[in-house]
């Protein structure tokens, strides 16, 4: 049986940390340089446990979930 969610070791606790991930994963995805990419806005959902991370690059917008006990990037979608 494994621990629920509340109470796993998150890898991505602070807004610090999700930032770097979102943009690594906007540099992947679009070729980038992560000079040309500004963060909009960030925000934790505390009941889903996600970070959403809102960047701007070239003239578009994406904005980055991510689960923020696994690490990983789950979706990237532009607006």
């Amino acid at each position: 049986m494994s621990p629920g969610i509340g109470l796993m070791k998150r890898r991505l606790p602070t807004e610090k940390e999700a930032i770097p991930v979102a943009v690594s994963g906007i540099i992947k995805h679009y070729g980038v340089s992560a000079d040309q990419i500004k963060t909009l806005e960030t925000k934790y959902d505390e009941d889903e446990g996600d970070w959403y991370v809102a960047l701007g690059f070239n003239e578009k917008r994406a904005i980055v979930k991510m689960d923020s006990v696994q690490g990983t990037i789950i979706e990237i979608k532009e607006i």
